[in-house]
């Protein structure tokens, strides 16, 4: 049988706050370093909230993302987080992780009571560890909040970037900020108009092969 999804669980919106992975072959993802991680809404609908004249306007979903990933440095003490936003249909966070050994070597649940599945990454202390114990919090959550189980919340995977300069620091974490600001044109926005120039810059890297764009998608559930 054919799990629920947001699309179909979509609840009121009110205010409450202001695809793929691409890898580069051998590197270690539980080193110091910092990394741009974008995760995409399953189908990218926009079930997390919308925007209201530039301003990101959070529904029960979206400030379930944005809580949980305020949280993810009280389950890995490793990892400190930089700008972050939660768009209608995705995330963008720049996580930064540090030289503390007392990161935590398993996939801790980053909410009381909520058994995350095990991650797909390259290490316990990684990257990957970290954004599949979030994805897996949102998601326990949401279905909690919904009293039901199985609902798909999110694309599998999701994308990253390693931030190797201040230069690259400077305009990723502006491009953070100004997020809603540029939603019209944002490559994740089902009805964008013209051209995202961040996302231009971004795949101009050789590392750098896409995003975890897809086709235009439908609009919002009324």
């Amino acid at each position: 049988m054919r799990r629920p999804s947001l699309e179909t669980a979509m609840v009121d919106v009110s205010p409450e706050y202001s695809r793929r992975s691409i890898r580069l072959e051998g590197y270690d993802y539980s080193q110091e370093g910092m990394y741009f991680v974008t995760i995409c809404v399953f189908n990218h609908v926009c079930s997390f909230g919308h925007i209201d004249n530039d301003v990101v306007v959070l529904n029960v979903f979206g400030k379930t993302a944005f809580d949980t990933w305020k949280s993810i440095p009280e389950h890995f003490p490793g990892v400190e987080l930089d700008e972050f936003v939660v768009m209608p249909n995705h995330v963008h966070g720049i996580l930064c992780f540090t030289e503390d050994e007392r990161r935590a070597t398993h996939a801790s649940p980053l909410l009381p009571g909520i058994q995350a599945g095990k991650p797909k990454g390259p290490g316990k202390r990684s990257l990957g560890a970290v954004i599949g114990s979030y994805k897996s919090a949102v998601t326990c959550c949401i279905n909690k909040k919904q009293l039901l189980s199985g609902t798909v919340v999110w694309q599998r995977n999701y994308f990253e970037h390693i931030i190797r300069d201040g230069k690259s620091y400077d305009k990723i974490s502006e491009y953070i900020a100004t997020n809603p600001e540029r939603w019209d044109s944002d490559i994740e926005n089902p009805d964008r108009k013209g051209t995202d120039e961040f996302h231009k810059w971004l795949t101009s890297f050789s590392s750098i092969k896409g995003g975890c764009s897809g086709p235009p998608l439908p609009k919002e559930p009324e």
